[in-house]
């Protein structure tokens, strides 16, 4: 986002926080004050989302990025300023999908100014890419409050890792109030995302230093992997698999 853009969408953030500072999460919380907005973000998703169908994928990820500091509260999508924002963290550095945010909160703000929340629009419009490109429904209630802080010490200590083992993660889940459950359903969620060969490159081709494969690794999938999409070294960084062939 270029500044004044930035400018102003975090002011119209900050116009929902003060809309909602004293609201409980329910279904249906804007009937009265923005009864189009959900009608709203479902109408741009349903007619956007088949332009860049991975974007489902990367809407889950920003908005789980987004919960996992300082819980659901939009503070992913600010941009740095006098510190560094949780945008700039290593774990976020891919993240991608916030124009399309952007957009959805313009269209939002002009039926109903400082009324919808940054935070309720991620979260339904991560759910709403989900149902459009073929996955589950599931309720939404809305009435979150827009955080107006962002750090980026504070994602880098709390988003997993790809590296994390089963321990930590289940750690970092029960951080956020979230049990093995949850942690399964989110994992199982990557699967219709994609990755950099970079994220598995060690197992293909270095597993324990020695030049070694990873003898979990499915072989035959291993060898394709290694004859077809990650066989350029050059390029582990930027070839992307699918999470899910």
């Amino acid at each position: 986002m270029k500044m004044g853009s930035n400018l102003r969408f975090l002011s119209l953030c900050l116009l929902a926080l003060i809309a909602s500072t004293h609201a409980q999460l329910q279904l249906g919380f804007y009937a009265q004050s923005c009864p189009k907005a959900e009608k709203i973000i479902l109408k741009f998703v349903h007619e956007h989302i088949h332009n860049a169908p991975s974007l489902a994928a990367a809407l889950i990820r920003m908005h789980f990025h987004d919960c996992f500091v300082r819980g659901c509260d939009g503070s992913v999508l600010l941009n740095s300023t006098t510190n560094q924002a949780e945008k700039n963290a290593p774990p976020n550095l891919t993240v991608r999908g916030f124009d399309f945010i952007d957009r959805i909160k313009s269209l939002v703000e002009a039926e109903c100014p400082g009324v919808v929340s940054c935070a309720d629009i991620l979260t339904l419009a991560a759910r709403d890419t989900i149902v459009a490109t073929g996955g589950p429904y599931w309720k939404v209630p809305t009435g979150r409050r827009d955080g107006v802080i962002s750090n980026l010490v504070e994602a880098r200590n709390n988003i997993p890792a790809p590296f994390d083992n089963i321990t930590t993660l289940q750690t970092l889940f029960a951080n956020q109030g979230l049990d093995l459950k949850d942690l399964v359903l989110l994992s199982g969620a990557h699967a219709i995302g994609i990755a950099h060969c970079s994220s598995l490159s060690n197992r293909l081709f270095n597993f324990t230093g020695k030049g070694d494969q990873d003898p979990s690794l499915d072989s035959e999938y291993a060898a394709n992997l290694k004859a077809f999409k990650c066989k350029d070294l050059s390029k582990l960084n930027t070839t992307k698999i699918e999470m899910d062939p």
